[in-house]
């Protein structure tokens, strides 16, 4: 709930940030037929719709998500300079409509259409606005990056919240300026000074958005000192994601009645590492199963690793088997070799199914890396745990579980009463302390708007910013874009991110060994905050599709990082700890 409330409130505030004031002028301009009452209406509305389903169309069809944005501004901006030259130029539109006339009932419908004030123009218009005004909230992107892959239902929820505030600000706003321009002599006339203006005007801004002059506006107007309205979204968003979003790391849903539910099969696998091919159900009725999703590049599941593997040498001979259900975020966890590697690396020798296709992680309803389930000898999920932490009560469960298969198979095998989590020698997070968010570098979840609407696949320079807000992704220098990640395309390149965390990790790869070069508030890292991937000269060694420890303080800091890449390098993703 909290967050519905802030996805309505960020859509209010959009209007008030400076990306959206040169566009303004569009919503009153259009609006400012006195006779046409319900124009506000309809283009508000319009508008709103347009942010909803330009959301939906880009998640839903790859097609779309191929089109590079500057397509979208192409469009929007074309739209917007036809109505501007309709203005301008009302007699020369006319004998165009007419002569485009293939009969007299299209003779009639235009003049009904007139007749009717142009409402498809004024939906055109709010449906050209929409992706255009939508880029201007960081609370959008963030909806777009995280609440829409997790969950569908709350993402079009939140969405919906976003378009209804900013519609009913810029309802607001155009009946306004509509009794403003009343007062004005000379409104009415096709043929006067003011349409003749807003031609103009409409001209003068599609322009603007297809050449991307309404980005640098929005710099210039930063750069001169006026507030920046999305800062008090950013403080907004620093709560609510943890709580309704499920990414703390302790979250834990334990089933208390005896109605459980079935497992689910492993669904479409794309291979097995460290076993044969095999199904649950070869399991069930002879075996407590360990069913735990996960991904090797993923760090919260690599503080869990230690205690698998305790558990695995523990437990195993006494009836447990741990399934590790390998779901990729990342194109490179694809590769069989790339997990046998990782099994290699963190020492995992317990059976892993490769989810390429998301076949078991959808069968289980799955949203989050890690999530373990304890599924009985008789096939029931009995638990369920997201996240990390909790390590006592699992285990505690797991021996529960192997007593109560001992005495339904009638055997005899001694069960360890010990909590061996107590004494693994793994990785401790400090669940309490506040931290930034999981921040992706590719531009289909990236919350910074340069990134996600920049051209895909080719070679783009950034600017270094004047104003680096909190908890978002900046590049500089020459990048290629993908959806996944960022490429830097010249030795140039550089990753700027303003962070408060203890532990800062960065997922990058590289063809062949290239190396990045870490600087903490524009000075080379301390030796003191290298974290384990970091050389005595403060670079990092990039050698394989993986996660990166790059830093490590001692307690809770805020500063900003900066990490000059060469040539070649990819990054994927930022987690914290």
């Amino acid at each position: 709930m909290t967050f519905l409330l802030i996805s309505f409130l960020a859509g209010v505030l959009t209007v008030l940030a400076p990306c959206t004031l040169p566009l303004l002028p569009i919503i009153v301009g259009r609006t400012a037929d006195a006779e046409g009452k319900y124009r506000p209406l309809i283009i508000t509305g319009s508008l709103a719709v347009a942010i909803v389903a330009f959301t939906l169309l880009l998640k839903a069809s790859t097609a779309f998500i191929n089109i590079p944005p500057s397509a979208w501004a192409w469009l929007s901006g074309s739209i917007i300079i036809m109505f501007g030259l309709i203005s301008l130029f009302p007699n020369t539109w006319k004998k165009i409509s007419l002569k485009c006339s293939l009969s007299r009932g299209s003779s009639e419908l235009l003049q009904k259409s007139s007749q009717k004030k142009g409402v498809w123009g004024d939906i055109l218009v709010g449906l050209s606005l929409g992706p255009v005004f939508s880029s201007c909230s960081p609370t959008y992107f963030l909806i777009l990056a995280t609440v829409l892959p997790q969950s569908y239902g709350k993402g079009v929820v939140y969405l919906i919240a976003y378009a209804i505030g900013l519609a009913l600000m810029l309802l607001l706003i155009g009946y306004i300026g509509q009794k403003l321009v009343k007062k004005l002599s000379g409104v009415s006339d096709p043929h006067g000074k003011f349409k003749r203006g807003l031609g103009v005007l409409f001209i003068l801004v599609g322009l603007f958005i297809i050449t991307g002059t309404d980005k640098k506006i929005q710099t210039y107007i930063l750069d001169n000192g006026v507030f920046d309205i999305t800062k008090v979204e950013q403080l907004l968003l620093t709560e609510p994601m943890t709580e309704e979003m499920g990414v703390d790391v302790s979250v834990k849903n334990n089933n208390s009645t005896k109605n459980y539910p079935k497992y689910k099969e492993i669904a479409d696998p794309a291979g097995f590492v460290n076993s044969e091919p095999f199904q649950l159900a070869d399991l069930v009725g002879k075996k407590v199963i360990l069913l735990d999703i996960l991904t090797y590049s993923c760090i919260n599941c690599q503080r869990t690793f230690p205690y698998l593997n305790t558990w695995y040498e523990t437990y195993h001979d006494a009836g447990l088997e741990i399934v590790g259900i390998h779901t990729p975020e990342f194109a490179f966890e694809h590769k069989k070799e790339n997990v046998q590697e990782a099994a290699e690396r963190f020492g995992l020798k317990f059976p892993l199914v490769l989810d390429n296709n998301y076949g078991t992680w959808n069968a289980y309803g799955n949203r989050y890396w890690p999530r373990k389930y304890l599924i009985d000898i008789d096939g029931n999920i009995v638990y369920d745990h997201i996240g990390e932490g909790g390590y006592d009560e699992t285990e505690m469960k797991i021996q529960e579980l192997l007593k109560e298969r001992n005495k339904k198979l009638g055997e005899t095998m001694d069960v360890p009463t010990n909590i061996s989590a107590n004494s693994v020698d793994a990785e401790q997070v400090d669940v309490g302390s506040p931290k930034s968010p999981e921040s992706y570098v590719g531009a289909a979840r990236s919350t910074n708007p340069d990134i996600a609407k920049a051209k895909q696949n080719e070679v783009v320079t950034f600017e270094r910013p004047t104003d680096i807000q909190p908890n978002r992704v900046y590049l500089v220098g020459d990048w290629i874009i993908t959806d996944e990640y960022a490429e830097a395309a010249s030795d140039n390149a550089s990753i700027l991110y303003n962070y408060s965390t203890q532990k800062v990790f960065l997922v990058m790869g590289h063809e062949t060994n290239a190396r990045a070069k870490i600087l903490l508030d524009t000075k080379p890292i301390s030796a003191e905050a290298h974290g384990s991937h970091v050389n005595d000269d403060g670079t990092v060694t990039i050698e394989s599709e993986q996660l990166y420890r790059l830093i490590e303080h001692t307690k809770t800091e805020t500063h900003l990082l900066e990490i000059k890449m060469e040539t070649g390098i990819q990054a994927f993703a930022f987690t914290f700890g």
